[in-house]
């Protein structure tokens, strides 16, 4: 008998030590909350206006290459050496202003990508602080974001805080 309550005892307090360390979990679906933002709906309509306005420019440089191109074809037999060198030349310099057209707005430090982080990061700020309190105040120690396909096979939707987080931020 006495065995038997020692035993029930240590099973006992294991529960409660498991019990006690036991985290907690919460999900979103960052694509729905963004989705339900105005500001962010916005912003991504203006770096598409933006993105196409710039890319035309980058073709409009690409097309008057090609074009100058065509021409310095159908002339080449008229042409003296130097002036074909005179034309190459112009060829490869509207070339290389369309390439660093391009790169200036859309390489990896492009004004796009400048764009993007002034316009994108203070709603992901705001999403970030809004999922933190929620966090801190229910005691969850991760949030995973199950639109991201991290590798989430099944989640509950009991735990999705999304709708909380769109609520917190006055959505």
């Amino acid at each position: 008998m006495r065995r038997l309550l020692t035993i029930i005892l240590i099973l006992h307090s294991s529960f409660f030590v498991l019990h006690s360390s036991a985290q907690k979990y919460a999900l979103i679906d960052l694509e729905y909350i963004l989705k339900n933002i105005p500001a962010y709906e916005r912003a991504t309509e203006q770096l598409s206006q933006v993105s196409k306005r710039w890319q035309a420019e980058v073709d409009a440089l690409n097309t008057e290459a090609g074009t100058m191109y065509k021409n310095y074809q159908n002339e080449v037999v008229f042409l003296s050496q130097e002036q074909k060198q005179v034309r190459q030349n112009a060829i490869m310099q509207k070339e290389k202003e369309a390439a660093d057209l391009k790169k200036k707005y859309f390489g990896p430090e492009g004004e796009l990508f400048k764009k993007r982080e002034s316009l994108m990061s203070p709603i992901q700020e705001e999403v970030y602080n809004a999922v933190k309190e929620i966090s801190e105040l229910r005691g969850y120690q991760m949030v995973v974001d199950r639109a991201s396909k991290s590798g989430i096979i099944f989640a509950s939707p009991k735990i999705d805080i999304s709708n909380e987080v769109l609520q917190k931020l006055g959505y």
